[in-house]
């Protein structure tokens, strides 16, 4: 009884599967069909547009540089005078992008104080419509409660009138 209790080892057996295709090799890497056809067409037009881009690409590289040994030799005559117009240009160009900025920056500034003005004044209206709701809420609840407490004064003047006449 003792060993039928007992847990008994399981054995698992692994039975691998080898997948053959063709006439006995193993399984190709590379896929069996080729590119699709859309692909093919894809290549087909790219491969011109790409070379005649990076052909107008070296075209242009080969022309800036030939422009820039051409006007290097005039830049340098009349440095003289392009300096000084170059850096009072580039004075004018931040003065007015500083200006620019300047103004942006006081008109948020202003519109900032004038919505936080607004929402000062609209929570204080709205706290006075709220405390004169309050105010109306209690007259009305102040008028319940002297009815009724008029209406048991009247019952008990009542009651006390029936008990003194009997």
């Amino acid at each position: 009884m003792a060993e039928r209790d007992r847990p008994q080892p399981h054995q698992v057996q692994v039975h691998s599967q080898q997948r053959y295709e063709g006439g006995g090799g193993m399984k190709s890497i590379l896929p069996q069909k080729g590119p699709s056809t859309s692909q093919v067409l894809a290549v087909i037009t790219l491969l011109p547009v790409g070379g005649t881009l990076l052909a107008l690409a070296g075209l242009t590289l080969v022309g800036s540089l030939i422009g820039l040994a051409v006007t290097t030799p005039l830049f340098i005559i009349f440095s003289p005078v392009l300096v000084p117009a170059a850096i009072l240009v580039g004075l004018a160009v931040t003065a007015f992008l500083t200006s620019g900025a300047f103004g942006l920056t006081g008109l948020s500034s202003l519109s900032w104080v004038v919505n936080s003005l607004r929402q000062v004044t609209g929570s204080m209206t709205d706290q006075l419509e709220h405390a004169k709701r309050r105010m109306g809420d209690a007259a009305v609840h102040m008028g319940q409660k002297t009815k009724e407490t008029g209406q048991m004064i009247q019952q008990k003047s009542q009651e006390g009138k029936e008990s003194g006449r009997t």
